[in-house]
């Protein structure tokens, strides 16, 4: 099976629709025209329900298939927030909301999502019933989360989810998919140095934070180099350092450090967390200052199903031929949540020569339209065969 004809006919119209959304981006939770525009093309579609406002602004449509001798219902998720990107790519239809941009292309995710529940709404040549889902908050407002807390699954008797993200490097509706953890846990911690501040010409007067903050850089590396087993994965990246003092002539009281932990385990999890407390009071008592470490847990390991990740390459492969072994991506995904809740998979489809996701320059390529809607369709038409 590859791409299907209808996608071909459609590729105009969902390209349309695709652009619209990137010249209109939403943040986080705040995607109110996005989802007013998902949940008017899907009534207009016909799907059996559409529910507004899972998941504080999510969208969910129901399209029952000509029978339901099994009673399967399968998930299938789009996210549609963009990101705080001044847009940098010149395009007729750049954003026109300044400081906001679709640089992670769940504009094209929501369009394909969209494009798919057109074509299963048109023919129903299934046995079982669909729920499509168009998440908000994705880019760090854990979205999903928000979704499964609102009872999603449990609601519409989801049995099985499935996602996909494109991917810039890779040929344009090409696939690639890894079962077992694919994305990283995301972590962020903030840890706030105190000592006693004073004059820069008189340091032995005071208890140095910027020095503590320094050495504190630095050792919180090893964590990777010396704590972890080397054939395991994990990240400690600190991204911000900064002190109570711009002054040129102080040394400053205190001094914030602010980064974000990736592992792959929970294990892994356990020890960044733990090390990095005990590393950060045993340099503030050598100093003799203070420390408070903040570690949030934030978006869990993403965890693709054996079987559902199996039966999602088979699917790619008929769509574009092929569907390579994907690495694992040290990146975070708030589709773990819902993965959590129940067994499903997670794809990658080719962007094509792009510029890298979360660039001012990067853009959803067109092309891929038909190969990820194809998919899309071909889950539930193979999974859930017309009786």
């Amino acid at each position: 099976m590859p791409i299907k004809n209808r996608f071909a006919e459609l590729q105009a119209e969902i390209t349309e629709w695709r652009r619209d959304l990137h010249e209109h981006p939403e943040i986080l939770f705040d995607t109110h025209r996005t989802s007013a525009v998902v949940a008017e093309k899907l009534r207009a579609f016909g799907c059996d329900e559409v529910v507004e406002g899972i998941g504080r602004t999510g969208v969910v449509g129901v399209i029952k298939g000509k029978s339901d001798s099994a009673g399967k219902v399968i998930g299938l998720r789009a996210d549609m927030d963009a990101l705080p990107i001044l847009e940098a790519t010149g395009l007729d239809y750049a954003s026109k909301t300044p400081g906001a941009m679709h640089a992670c292309g769940h504009d094209g995710h929501t369009a394909m999502l969209l494009g798919a529940a057109k074509y299963l709404s048109e023919t129903r040549n299934f046995d079982g019933t669909v729920v499509v889902i168009f998440q908000p908050a994705e880019e760090g407002g854990g979205g999903g989360k928000e979704m499964c807390d609102d009872g999603m699954m449990e609601r519409w008797g989801i049995q099985e989810v499935y996602g996909m993200h494109n991917w810039p490097g890779r040929p344009v509706g090409s696939f690639a998919i890894r079962p077992g953890a694919f994305f990283a846990a995301t972590d962020i911690f903030s840890i706030t140095f105190d000592g006693r501040g004073g004059h820069a010409a008189k340091p032995q007067e005071t208890i140095d934070t910027t020095v503590m903050t320094a050495q504190a850089v630095l050792a919180l590396q090893t964590i990777a180099s010396r704590n972890a087993d080397p054939i395991d994965q994990v990240v400690v990246s600190v991204t911000s350092f900064e002190t109570s003092s711009k002054a040129f002539n102080v040394i400053p009281q205190t001094v914030e450090l602010k980064g974000t932990v990736r592992t792959m385990s929970p294990a892994m999890r356990d020890l960044a967390e733990k090390r990095i407390a005990e590393i950060c009071q045993g340099i503030a008592a050598t100093f003799g200052g203070t420390v408070e470490v903040d570690y949030t847990r934030n978006y869990p390991v993403m965890v693709n199903s054996d079987e559902q990740t199996e039966f999602a390459a088979e699917v790619a492969r008929e769509v574009s031929g092929s569907c390579e072994d994907a690495p694992l991506v040290m990146g975070g995904e708030d589709f773990a949540f819902m993965l959590e809740e129940r067994p499903g998979a997670y794809i990658l489809v080719g962007n094509g020569d792009t510029a890298a996701v979360h660039h001012p320059e990067y853009n959803f390529n067109d092309e891929t339209i038909p190969a990820g809607c194809s998919w899309w369709a071909e889950i539930v038409e193979r999974r859930m065969p017309a009786a």
